[in-house]
């Protein structure tokens, strides 16, 4: 874009395109709104419908599809390998009929010759590193007893229909039979761990389930490579779960059948947990092992679950789990399973996990469901609903940190439910933003690792950047963490103290939230809905942190003075990425004051001069003196008066 310069006093403000100045000038500059390089220049986002509207709500046309199951599964511990059945209740809530229907086949990642195999290099958190080779052995697919034709490619499987599913409301039902080995080491999904007691079994991604069917994009058919998680349907599940007598298992959901899996004595240490927020043990490290800890009799035992709105379903089951737990003020059950391993740390997981439950539903929306549970394993870190799993034993703010992550996906995306394996952002991100006051309440003296604009702005002269808004498969691995995890955490601290301020952020942040709980929300139903609810247009700042890659260098060029006279302040912005300039005008008897140009300035220029008539000498003038901003290069911070 040509370079155009000019004056606060000339230009008369901010409003210089198209406004009159004193004595008729008029700026006659080119206007921004048609400049294709522009900054500013509004979003090019999809058409609103009665289905997603120009607010950013969803209309009274929005859909979405459900999926009900019912499981019966059997973990064979000694063979490491999970067999089971589920009847499943598809509903068509789309205006059009459905004549197949896409099942995610998730564990045929596990093998050489799937995609995800193919791309897994060396030893990464994603992929299958190990080489396992595994995937369904799918028995059979029914419905009304008759046979479906089912074609498996990779990770997908298309399902004939006998005839097309109704629109607005057409049930179809159909069972499947399946079994598979667990792999040790599941992409960090799921995983085995041995431990001195017994075996840790973390199970997710665990059957097959129908793919998502949406107003956007139809059938989801992207292929699970690995570091692009899950995008499902809201359904309910009743799952029973068979496993060894000596092991206690945990699960999205209610434990149904209390009464016939624990001991007298474990249902009175439970009940005495619902009564307060003290860590009550339901089964000590002591009493691992222990057969008096499990009901008597012989062969395994049935677990059962129910669980309501939820868009998956994930469980743990070990011989060697101690189990404590605690009621929330939310009224929600919080409970940790870990070996002995875990200890002493990992005593004080049920109160992290408390803490961050009662954090996030104070501050943003309150918690839906009534479980949450902490489980130690070797999974690194991974969330469903209901569920956690984190690996961490080393330390109380390691813990804590993967702790509230986790459970913050229960927020984003297991209650506003974005699509994970293109938007990767709006649940990594959100969640690390949500995070990121979590940490600075519980350990108000130490800094969180991520969030902090200040701190990222090293990171974005890195060379091979990506936008934010890039499909997750599609990163590279490298960047990950880095773009939709801190980049995207930061940009909303940014937001939130900088540009809207806590008030304005929060009561927009929240609404969207409200709006879009329980529904899939895209991109473009995100930045209508916060400028809908700010009442702030923010083109400037969604282009140049989500989809662009530029950096934020702001610089004081110039300051003028002759005598106590007026004082002239020259500002470049030399980046790509636009933002407010907050600034200090220091002067020679060492007092201070703090102005701020806002971003408006760089609509046609990328250059501006202030002028003001202070009365008194100016000294220097500091841009950002709070380095709350991401400028990469501050040596052009500041400036001393000249004249």
């Amino acid at each position: 874009m040509r370079k155009q310069v000019f004056s606060a006093a000339t230009a008369c403000g901010l409003a210089v395109a198209a406004v009159g100045c004193a004595g008729g000038a008029r700026y006659a500059g080119p206007d921004w709104r048609q400049d294709a390089d522009s900054i500013f220049r509004a979003l090019d986002l999809p058409t609103p419908t009665l289905a997603r509207l120009g607010s950013g709500a969803p209309g009274p046309a929005h859909w979405a599809q459900r999926a009900d199951y019912r499981i019966d599964a059997t973990l064979d511990a000694e063979n490491r390998t999970i067999t089971a059945t589920a009847h499943v209740t598809y509903t068509n809530n789309a205006p059009e009929p459905l004549t197949y229907l896409w099942l995610n086949l998730e564990q045929n990642l596990f093998n050489d010759d799937s995609i995800g195999g193919r791309l897994t290099r060396g030893v990464e958190r994603f992929g299958n590193r190990d080489g396992f080779q595994g995937g369904y052995d799918i028995d059979s697919i029914t419905h009304n007893g008759e046979p479906l034709e089912l074609t498996v490619y990779d990770t997908l499987g298309r399902v004939e229909l006998p005839e097309p599913i109704a629109p607005a409301g057409g049930v179809f039902e159909f069972d499947i039979a399946w079994s598979f080995p667990v792999p040790p080491y599941g992409s960090d999904r799921l995983a085995i761990e041995e431990v001195e007691q017994g075996t840790v079994f973390e199970i997710a991604q665990w059957f097959p389930a129908v793919a998502k069917y949406d107003d956007v994009h139809g059938w989801n058919t992207l292929p699970y490579i690995g570091q692009g998680e899950f995008y499902t349907d809201f359904g309910d599940y009743d799952v029973s779960i068979t496993a060894p007598r000596d092991h206690i298992v945990v699960a999205t959901g209610e434990l149904a059948n209390p009464s016939e899996v624990l001991t007298e004595e474990q249902m009175t240490r439970l009940a005495q947990a619902r009564t307060g927020p003290e860590t009550v043990v339901i089964r000590g490290a002591d009493e691992v092992g222990d057969p008096a800890s499990r009901p008597a009799g012989d062969g395994p035992l049935t677990w059962r679950f129910h669980a309501e709105n939820v868009r998956t379903f994930a469980w743990a089951s070990s011989d060697a789990f101690i189990w404590d737990a605690a009621q929330a003020s939310t009224g929600t059950l919080i409970q940790s399973v870990y070996p002995k391993e875990g200890l002493p740390l990992w005593e004080h997981s049920t109160e992290y996990l408390r803490f961050s439950v009662e954090h996030y539903s104070e501050k943003w929306f309150g918690y839906p469901w009534p479980v949450a549970t902490n489980v130690n394993g070797r999974v690194g870190g991974m969330e469903y609903p209901m569920i956690i799993f984190c690996r961490n034993r080393t330390s109380e703010q390691g813990l804590f940190g993967v702790t509230t992550h986790e459970i913050g996906h229960n927020w984003f995306p297991m209650t506003v439910s974005t699509d994970e394996r293109r938007h990767a952002w709006m649940d990594e991100g959100f969640n690390t933003f949500i995070n990121y006051y979590a940490f600075k309440e519980y350990f108000p003296d130490e800094p969180p690792r991520r969030g902090d604009p200040a701190r990222f702005a090293r990171f974005m002269t890195v060379d091979g950047q990506q936008p934010v808004e890039t499909p997750a498969d599609y990163l590279d691995r490298r960047l990950l963490g880095a773009l939709e995890y801190a980049k995207t955490s930061a940009g909303l601290v940014l937001l939130r103290e900088q540009i809207l301020g806590p008030e304005r952020f929060d009561r927009a942040f929240r609404e969207y939230i409200r709006r879009w709980a329980f529904k899939s929300p895209r991109p473009a139903d995100f930045f209508r809905s916060m400028e809908d609810s700010a009442g702030a247009d923010l083109a400037w700042f969604w282009r140049g942190w989500f989809l662009e890659t530029g950096a934020l260098d702001q610089a004081v060029t110039r300051v003028k003075q002759a005598g106590d006279g007026d004082a002239s302040i020259t500002f470049r912005n030399l980046g790509r990425l636009v933002m407010p300039v907050v600034y200090d005008v220091v002067f020679e008897d060492g007092s201070a004051e703090r102005r701020r140009l806002p971003v408006q300035a760089w609509a046609t220029t990328d250059e501006w001069t202030v002028t003001l008539t202070p009365g008194r000498r100016v000294r220097e003038v500091v841009i950002d003196p709070d380095e709350a901003f991401p400028d990469i290069d501050r040596s052009n911070n500041r400036a001393r008066r000249h004249g």
